[in-house]
């Protein structure tokens, strides 16, 4: 692709489990069906696969997904991944970070990750916008409180300098944040449905078992999310509109 025609990275940093992928795809399938039509160039990158990283001035936009790997592992590509953030912050390039993307982001721009010490979050929750977030771009006009798609056993125990943070709920104190103008994280899943937030449940049953979560209700408790799935979308129209 010509470096004069930047695009919008999806950078896909994990699979899911192989059942999940069979039936309803993989983390760069659903990203790309959530940020919806756009005239920008979405390019799909498979980082611990070996794609290279492009140049900031390639970027229209990011968005790291989900893994399954932890960000404390210190993977190479993750760190890689780590070492070129703040560049595309300090430039200004829009950057959305689902839940792995979201701890990633805080802990290259000076926050800390590590596991929840209350142990996983599996299920469809309601999260808390703060003033701050009932005012940001992402989240302006939407309820205080809505449903949204979380599975996580690592969070951000602390944000990085100057972050402001956006949403929360009793479990998780960091669901969202923004760093400067133009730079997202997010732990839970905007772009889960439904029928993947009960295939994560579901693969997770005897683990959550044994948390003492109940697998049967959190199963129950599924449902649609189009305020969480809103933020995304909302994403992609803040790269187009400055696109153009």
């Amino acid at each position: 692709m010509s470096s004069s025609v930047p695009a919008l990275f999806i950078l896909k940093v994990g699979t899911s489990f192989p059942a999940t992928v069979q039936s309803l795809g993989d983390f760069d399938a659903w990203t790309r069906v959530a940020l919806g039509e756009m005239t920008t160039p979405v390019v799909v990158l498979d980082v611990p696969q070996g794609a290279e990283l492009p140049p900031v001035n390639a970027c229209a936009g990011v968005v790291i997904t989900g893994s399954h790997a932890m960000v404390t592992e210190h993977l190479p590509w993750s760190m890689a991944i780590e070492s070129w953030l703040p560049e595309l912050v300090e430039a200004g390039v829009p950057v959305l970070g689902v839940c792995y993307g979201h701890q990633l982001l805080a802990q290259a721009t000076g926050g800390e990750v590590g596991y929840h010490p209350q142990g996983k979050e599996v299920g469809t929750k309601y999260v808390e916008l703060t003033p701050a977030g009932a005012a940001d771009p992402l989240f302006d006009g939407l309820p205080t409180v809505f449903p949204a798609h979380t599975t996580h056993a690592q969070t951000v125990l602390r944000l990085p300098p100057g972050a402001v943070c956006l949403a929360a709920n009793d479990h998780e104190p960091h669901h969202a944040f923004r760093l400067g103008h133009c730079a997202w994280g997010v732990q839970f899943h905007p772009e889960y449905t439904a029928a993947i937030m009960t295939a994560y449940i579901e693969h997770q049953a005897s683990a959550l078992q044994q948390q003492g979560e109940d697998a049967e209700q959190l199963l129950r408790e599924v449902r649609d999310t189009p305020e969480a799935a809103a933020v995304i979308s909302r994403f992609a129209a803040l790269v187009e509109r400055r696109r153009h």
